[in-house]
């Protein structure tokens, strides 16, 4: 349902609903930074920003780029420092979807945040 309201709500605004896309694809890649580790600042950002959808979605995009437990860790102490100890709830729930990717489970992003373009 979601997926199919996204797409309609899509084709109404191609040019600003596309752009998170564009943006990500852009950003995400191997340049000067190795986007292993622009995804891993992402998971940060996210966490400290409260936003759940974004945290499944960064952490399964850093677990596929291979982004290890003791890496993971580390980014999301970077978000407690900064978010205080709101933060350290949001940092659980990355952790756990860390843990269950580990696990082999799937995890569904919400529309917004998959990464590739939806037609």
């Amino acid at each position: 349902m979601a997926s199919a309201l996204y797409a309609e709500f899509r084709k109404s605004s191609p040019k600003v609903t596309g752009g998170l896309v564009r943006m990500r694809e852009e950003t995400f890649k191997d340049s000067a930074v190795a986007a292993k580790y622009k995804i891993l600042a992402a998971v940060a950002i996210v966490v400290a920003m409260k936003c759940e959808p974004c945290i499944r979605a960064y952490t399964k995009m850093a677990h596929e780029v291979g982004a290890t437990l003791e890496e993971f860790v580390e980014f999301l102490n970077v978000a407690l420092t900064e978010g205080g100890c709101p933060a350290e709830q949001w940092a659980l729930k990355a952790y756990q979807v860390y843990k269950e990717l580990q696990q082999g489970k799937r995890i569904e992003e919400d529309v917004c945040c998959k990464l590739e373009e939806i037609e």
